[in-house]
C-alpha cells in the first residue's frame, strides 16, 4: 500500500532516482534471546551453538556452490559444508522471506532447547543477513514540474537465517522407503527407527518445559546417520507452550501445519494442534514404516489410513497380506500385528483415545523386543532454556 502526497519540488531533484532516503541497517529483529557473538566449541563442535558470520557461511558452502546442494524444499536449500575441524555439517539457508523467516526464528528457537540422541543437533547458525530498507520514491509529472508524487512503501524485509545441523550421510527414511533400487530397509532396522522417532517425540512433549509439538512428522523429516540411527528434523512448523495445544488458524489464508498424508484430520476441522496431532502423524509413519507405502498417493489422491482402512480394523487378521512385499518372509509377524495395532490407536479419530507417545515408546519396545535394542540411556530430564 502506498499513500501519495503532492508537495512542491524546489528545483533539487529532477528524476525519481534522485530521491532515496533511508540506507540500508543491518538488522536481528525476533531473536530468540541475544547469544553470544562466539561461544565454546568452535564450528559447532562439543555441546556448544556456534553463531557464524555471513562471510564465514559463506565460505563453509563455496559461496552457495551449486554441487554443493544436497537438499531442497519449499522454504530452504540444504548444501553440504566441511567445517574446520574437516567433519562434515548440512548448512541449511532459509529463503528470504518475511514468512519463511519466522519459520526460522521458531525453528532456531526450539533446536537452541533440545538435546535428544534422536533429534538432529545443531551445530550453529547465522541471522546476521538481514537488512531493512526504507525508500522514498519521487514521480515527477512531466507537465508540471514543480509538482510531483512522493510513494512511501512500507519497509522492504530481506532476512536470510542460515542453520549448521550435523550431517547424516544415509539421507532420510522416506528415500530408504521410497526411492527405489537397492535392497528393502530390513525389517528390523524398520522397527528400531519407528521405536527412536518415538522416543524422540516422547521427549518432545514430556521432557520439554515447555512442551513441544513437532507439527510435520514424516519419513522426509527422519534422518538416518552413519549407523543408521534415526535424527527427527525439520522444526519449521514446531510450536511450544500453551499455543501447542490450541492454535487456530490465524486467517482463512493460514497455511496447514503438517503435509499430505500426515495432517491430523481433527486440526483440519477445528484448527487446533495437540501432542496427539503428533501421535497421529506417528501413526501414519509407522503404518509406512510397515506397508512401505507412501503416506499419500499423489496420482490417486488417497491417503494411506484410507487404503489401509480394512487393515486398521483388523491388525491381527490382515497384517500379513499389507506387509511390505519386498521384504518377502523376513519379517516378524507377531511385530507385524503389533505394530499395526499401534497405528491404528494412533490415527484414531477422536484425539482424546489416541496413546500417549510415553505409551507408544512402552508398547514398542514390549511387543517389538526381538527388534528394538534397549535404549542406551534414560531420556534426559526435562529442558529448560538450554541456549
Amino acid at each position: 500500500m502506498f499513500c501519495g502526497f503532492r508537495i512542491p519540488l524546489w528545483g533539487c531533484c529532477r528524476t525519481a532516482d534522485d530521491w532515496e532516503f533511508g540506507p540500508a541497517h543491518p538488522r536481528i529483529g525476533d531473536s530468540p534471546g541475544t547469544p553470544p557473538e562466539k561461544e565454546k566449541g568452535g564450528g559447532g563442535i562439543g555441546d556448544k551453538v556456534h553463531r557464524y558470520r555471513w562471510r564465514q557461511i559463506e565460505s563453509l558452502t563455496g559461496k552457495f556452490a551449486a554441487d554443493a546442494v544436497v537438499g531442497e524444499g519449499g522454504s530452504s536449500t540444504v548444501y553440504l559444508a566441511r567445517l574446520p575441524d574437516a567433519s562434515l555439517a548440512a548448512v541449511k539457508l532459509h529463503r528470504p522471506s518475511e514468512r519463511f523467516h519466522r519459520a526460522f526464528r521458531q525453528e532456531l528457537d526450539v533446536l537452541l532447547r533440545l538435546r535428544h540422541p534422536h533429534i538432529v543437533r545443531l551445530l550453529g547458525y547465522c541471522d546476521d543477513r538481514g537488512w531493512a530498507r526504507n525508500r522514498v520514491r519521487i514521480r515527477p509529472f512531466p507537465s508540471l514540474p514543480n509538482l510531483a508524487l512522493i510513494s512511501w512503501p512500507r519497509a522492504i524485509a530481506e532476512e536470510e537465517g542460515v542453520l549448521v545441523l550435523e550431517y547424516e550421510p544415509n539421507g532420510s527414511l522416506h528415500e530408504k522407503l521410497h526411492g527405489g533400487g537397492g535392497t528393502a530397509l530390513p525389517w528390523a532396522r524398520r522397527m528400531a527407527v519407528a521405536h527412536q522417532v518415538a522416543r524422540a517425540l516422547e521427549y518432545l512433549h514430556d521432557g520439554c518445559d515447555p512442551t513441544v509439538i513437532h507439527g510435520d512428522v514424516k519419513a522426509a523429516n527422519v534422518l538416518l546417520d552413519g549407523g543408521m540411527e534415526a535424527k527427527l528434523c525439520d522444526f519449521g512448523s514446531a510450536r511450544a507452550g500453551f499455543s501447542a495445544a490450541v492454535a487456530p488458524p490465524r486467517s482463512g489464508r493460514a497455511m496447514a501445519v503438517g503435509s499430505p498424508g500426515y495432517i491430523d484430520p481433527y486440526y483440519l476441522r477445528t484448527g487446533m494442534v495437540s501432542k496427539k496431532s503428533d501421535v497421529y502423524s506417528f501413526g501414519v509413519l509407522l503404518l509406512e514404516i510397515v506397508t512401505g507405502e507412501e503416506a499419500f498417493d499423489g496420482q490417486r489422491e488417497l491417503r494411506l489410513t484410507a487404503a489401509m482402512a480394512a487393515a486398521l480394523r483388523s491388525p491381527g487378521e490382515r497384517a500379513a497380506k499389507v506387509v511390505d512385499a519386498r521384504l518377502g518372509e523376513e519379517y516378524d509377524a507377531g511385530e507385524a500385528a503389533a505394530a499395526l495395532t499401534v497405528a491404528a490407536m494412533c490415527v484414531g479419530d477422536n484425539p482424546g483415545l489416541r496413546p500417549s507417545m510415553t505409551e507408544v515408546v512402552k508398547m514398542l519396545r514390549e511387543t517389538a523386543a526381538a527388534s528394538v535394542a534397549p535404549p542406551v540411556a534414560v531420556m534426559p530430564a526435562k529442558a529448560k532454556d538450554g541456549r
